[in-house]
């Protein structure tokens, strides 16, 4: 009976268990089985029609280019960011610019042709589209002025560029074929099929363990496919980098051998010229004066002038060189709409260096300090445009700035020390008119900073410091509950006789590197933090420390004669 009973059993239980078998067996394949499914490289890059897409390196950009008359096209933002700065886009006129150190190369929208200053040559195909609103260039033309390769890829459009050189990364090969997936999973779509030994690039991507056993790198093909293939098809890591042979052309600098002392010389009349002998007179050691004679005015390049042959003549029978600045001071100009169109900005660049033919000048100072963010492009390109015609003539060329601050990186005095000589920065107005609190012109902590910081962006010998000869005099008032401030500039002479007749007792303040004086009178609280040659000399120690060109001072006229036996230990 028992054996009967066992026998029904066992015939019941094995097709269940066969059949529990086929399921597992199901369940093991469907689990374990690789997918054979291939994704559409199509639908993976998201191009369609004439697009390309691009490959930076070893990321992807997220703007397409487009591919047309056999040429690679990319725009001109990812050109500038990634591949070469110095391209200009004049979006005005339609006006693709690129400055060497000797020539302006310019090409127009939709033209062959393109212009080396005015020699005229073309390529085979249209050197800028412009779609959309957007500027394309051919990225053949690019290469020509540019440390860059690329590889163009069909079946999509894609393009791989390489631009960064000479720097290492992680390469891997494959052990056999195998394929390349969309997701770290064998139940991942397939992009590519590998093959054989095929290089592969491996991206900064840690890994990922798949049910304890499968480890995948995140990899990229030649092609430019970015995707997930597992460890153990793949060989040993190996250390790999970018060539080129491409030579970029250096800039030259008109640098002088001696210590740069600059003085600024603020000229608003041409009788003003009429001075310079008496105040050079009672300086010692100045070789460099720098008068206020252009200004901008307009819009279209236009500049007004105080310049003299006279002036010129008696600084030079004194060895000192002439720099004459030129400001963006004028009511009736913005310096933006100049600059930002091609035709305004150049006719400016040629208006300055007529200017300095004429007068035989030593150098030109360029003193914009109205630029916004929005147009420093447009304020390099015309320091570069500029620098070409200054070089080509001999003539020293010199900015001015303030110290670097974020909010003014855009005047990029990296770039203003590549294609200019002098890089000046103005290391005063720390505490200035519209203040909402007293406090010095120029603090040494402040030189200090200004220094380091230009140092940062500029080599030490294109680096010119400036320092100011004058003191605010603060005055601090409360009317009816609300406090009032003021301040007045005084030269150093001036400065030092306002303390002493109200009977200041002044005192040296290490804080600041000054000394601090203050006093009451008719209700109001006056303060003082006094420029003087102690001061001075506290400032010039730190940068006489960093060894840059020099030094320069605001201005002639406002300083102690007995400053100059200070500042001579310093620019002698």
């Amino acid at each position: 009976m028992k054996r009967e009973n066992i026998k029904k059993l066992f015939v019941i239980m094995v097709p269940i268990i066969f059949i529990i078998c086929i399921i597992l067996g199901v369940v093991l394949v469907k689990k374990y089985k690789p997918n054979n499914e291939k994704m559409s490289l199509e639908e993976y890059f998201e191009v369609s029609g004439e697009q390309v897409h691009i490959v930076l390196q070893d990321e992807y950009y997220q703007q397409k280019g487009i591919y047309s008359d056999g040429q690679v096209y990319v725009d001109i933002e990812m050109v500038k960011k990634y591949i070469n700065s110095r391209f200009y886009w004049d979006a005005k006129e339609n006006l693709l610019l690129y400055t060497t150190p000797t020539a302006v190369i310019s090409a127009s929208t939709g033209s062959k042709d393109y212009f080396t200053n005015k020699s005229k040559s073309s390529k085979d195909y249209p050197i800028v589209k412009v779609e959309n609103e957007i500027a394309y260039v051919a990225l053949d033309y690019v290469k020509d002025y540019s440390a860059v390769d690329y590889e163009k890829y069909d079946d999509p459009n894609r393009v791989v560029i390489n631009y960064r050189y000479n720097e290492k990364a992680d390469y891997i090969k494959t052990d056999d074929e195998t394929p390349l997936r969309f997701e770290p999973s064998i139940k991942s779509p397939i992009l590519a099929e590998l093959k054989k030994d095929e290089e592969l690039r491996i991206m900064p991507w840690e890994g990922k363990e798949e049910d304890g056993s499968d480890k995948f790198y995140q990899v990229m093909s030649v092609s430019g496919i970015i995707g997930y293939v597992r460890q153990k098809d793949l060989g040993g890591k190996y250390e790999s980098e970018f060539t080129t042979d491409f030579k970029e052309e250096t800039y030259s600098h008109i640098l002088k051998d001696e210590k740069i002392s600059l003085v600024w010389h603020q000229v608003t009349t041409s009788a003003a010229n009429d001075g310079l002998l008496n105040l050079l007179n009672a300086t010692k050691g100045v070789n460099v004066v720098a008068p206020t004679w252009f200004t901008v005015s307009g819009n279209h390049g236009e500049i007004t002038s105080l310049a003299s042959d006279l002036y010129v003549s008696r600084a030079h029978s004194m060895d000192v060189e002439v720099w004459a600045l030129c400001n963006d001071f004028s009511s009736d100009s913005k310096i933006g709409k100049v600059l930002g169109k091609t035709t305004s900005r150049q006719k400016l660049e040629k208006n300055l260096i007529a200017e300095a033919i004429k007068y035989s000048l030593d150098g030109i100072n360029i003193d914009f300090e109205y630029v916004k963010k929005e147009n420093g492009e447009d304020f390099i390109q015309f320091i570069r445009e500029l620098g070409i015609m200054c070089r080509n003539n001999g003539i020293i060329l010199s900015i001015d700035n303030y110290p670097p601050t974020a909010y003014s990186e855009y005047y990029n005095r990296t770039e203003q020390a590549a294609v200019a000589d002098y890089v000046i920065t103005m290391a005063y107005d720390e505490y200035y008119s519209g203040s909402e609190e007293a406090g010095p012109v120029a603090s040494l902590n402040y030189i200090k900073t200004a220094t380091e910081n230009t140092l940062a962006q500029v080599p030490a010998e294109q680096t010119i410091i400036a320092l100011p000869f004058y003191s605010r005099l603060w005055k601090e008032t409360t009317k009816d509950g609300e406090a009032k401030l003021s301040s007045e500039a005084y030269s150093m002479s001036y400065a030092k006789e306002v303390l002493t007749d109200a009977g200041v007792d002044l005192v040296w303040d290490d804080a600041t590197g000054m000394h601090y004086g203050e006093y009451s009178k008719d209700g109001s609280l006056y303060k003082m933090w006094l420029e003087d040659e102690k001061s001075l000399e506290e400032k010039m120690k730190v940068v006489a420390d960093n060894k840059t060109a020099g030094l320069a001072f605001w201005k002639l006229g406002l300083e102690n004669s007995s400053a100059w036996d200070t500042i001579i230990k310093y620019t002698n």
